[in-house]
């Protein structure tokens, strides 16, 4: 007669190891060059390109080292991670996402990364506080939520711009960014639906 065997549990379709619930990214130069990273794949989060990014940072190469960095609607945390590996002094990550953040301090443990701080909180209440000036700051956004303008005056209230601040700004090639009067518009390029700008204060 044959033996009663307890079924084994099935797993459910949809259910996936924490390991699985996270997306990959490559630093694409300086100390970490090559490493890949885990983000949360959250919706709305789209980090920036290789291609992108190389751009981005042959703009940046000899403002970073030492450098005092925001990353405000950090996601990923791809721009300042990148921005560390080339030599940043200091980063500033700003995600609201509670997953993201924390995956994101992960990733920084990993890294054994000094000079890092993630402040999970939206951008607005970052920056409803005096803070001091930083030397380059990542102004990348979720596209669907029209951020830009209130995030650049946020920005100057705040105190985060000082005199030859580098500001990096991240859009879809049809949104016009209206910078303040006095910020000269230093690089721009168009990739795809992508603008990027980078402006100095």
């Amino acid at each position: 007669m044959p033996r009663n065997r307890s079924p084994r549990p099935r797993q459910a379709p949809n259910s996936r190891s924490k390991s699985a619930l996270t997306s990959q990214l490559r630093i694409i130069g300086g100390r970490w060059r090559g490493r890949k990273v885990a983000f949360a794949p959250i919706e709305g989060l789209r980090p920036t390109g290789d291609r992108l990014r190389e751009t981005l940072f042959n703009w940046l190469q000899f403002h970073l080292p030492g450098a005092r960095c925001l990353d405000l609607y950090a996601g990923s945390g791809a721009l300042g991670l990148e921005a560390l590996s080339r030599g940043a002094a200091e980063v500033d990550f700003v995600e609201m996402d509670r997953g993201a953040a924390q995956t994101l301090r992960q990733q920084l443990d990993l890294l054994q990364a000094e000079g890092a701080r993630v402040h999970n909180c939206p951008a607005e209440v970052f920056l409803s506080q005096p803070v001091e000036p930083f030397d380059v700051i990542f102004v990348d956004p979720p596209f669907a939520n029209d951020l830009w303008q209130s995030a650049l005056a946020g920005l100057i209230e705040a105190g985060c711009v000082a005199n030859n601040t580098l500001i990096y700004v991240e859009s879809p090639r049809s949104t016009p960014i209206n910078a303040p009067g006095d910020w000269q518009l230093e690089k721009e390029k168009q990739a795809g639906q992508v603008c990027m700008r980078l402006f100095r204060a």
